[in-house]
């Protein structure tokens, strides 16, 4: 696995809402790019030096292609809104550890999102539903809950292709009115569905994650969770991005871990999310 700094190049780019957009970029990365992990993506401008964790959405069929789709949140992604097809950029990956797709054979998958933790699930939800290769599972049945403030519900439709898609909009402008919980509770209760043999992959904001522990833990459900984090380095020497853990690290004797680096995706028994 490469985590050096690298080259890319930008295929497309589509604003997708007010401050989303969706980016594919053609890179030698995505040939070992694994559902639910990341790449840092450098801005040009020195003053914004440091790389931007950004997840990744799709690997394109030929593995020759990553697909991020972000959030505008501030001077390094405005940056990366600006680019165009043609436009060479900078990066540093593949990064993390993705889901364990693998754990899900045969099994009911939960996938939840929540936000901008949504682009994730899409290479997920494919390998999940893949036959044949490497990163690959045939699972029983996939659900798929997705949580938005509002309508657009972004990614649903491509989300849909690969399994039965529940959404929820804190408006009620879309799907039910609340959040993904409460899409992922009223479906499991009407079809009896929250059962041990079930498996949750989970990514988003903080709380929602917590909610997802403490449901799995109710329900006897394994759980995995993908956190974030801020990121200075990316491959994790500056410590920056540290998450208490319910297991002392070997290395540093302390029940820590790094987001970067042994995560993002943890088991969600192994982390204190408070």
């Amino acid at each position: 696995m490469s985590k050096m700094k690298s080259s890319a190049t930008v295929v497309s780019q589509d604003k997708i809402t007010p401050v989303i957009y969706d980016m594919w970029l053609q890179t030698d990365l995505a040939a070992t790019a694994r559902p639910g992990q990341f790449v840092g993506l450098y801005p040009r401008d020195g003053a914004t030096l440091l790389p931007r964790p950004i997840s990744i959405c799709e690997v394109s069929d030929d593995r020759q292609s990553i697909r991020l789709v972000y959030r505008v949140v501030g001077g390094g992604t405005a940056e990366f809104a600006s680019y165009r097809a043609g436009d060479a950029v900078s990066l540093i990956g593949i990064l993390g550890n993705g889901f364990p797709v693998d754990k899900a054979a045969d099994k009911h998958v939960f996938l939840v999102g929540g936000g901008i933790g949504i682009p994730p699930l899409l290479e997920t939800a494919k390998a999940l539903t893949r036959t044949g290769g490497s990163l690959s599972a045939t699972t029983a049945a996939l659900d798929i809950f997705l949580g938005y403030t509002s309508a657009p519900a972004f990614l649903a439709d491509e989300l849909a292709a690969h399994g039965r898609v529940h959404i929820a909009t804190e408006d009620g402008s879309y799907g039910i009115s609340g959040n993904v919980i409460d899409a992922l509770t009223a479906f499991a209760e009407a079809e009896s569905a929250a059962r041990s043999d079930t498996i949750i992959m989970a990514c988003g904001p903080l709380p929602m994650l917590r909610a997802v522990k403490a449901y799995a833990a109710g329900t006897g459900m394994a759980a995995y969770l993908s956190l974030e984090g801020r990121m200075a380095c990316g491959i994790g020497a500056c410590l920056s991005c540290v998450c208490p853990t319910t297991a002392t690290d070997p290395h540093s004797n302390v029940p820590n871990a790094r987001i970067c680096c042994e995560g993002p995706v943890f088991d969600a028994e192994f982390v204190e999310l408070g």
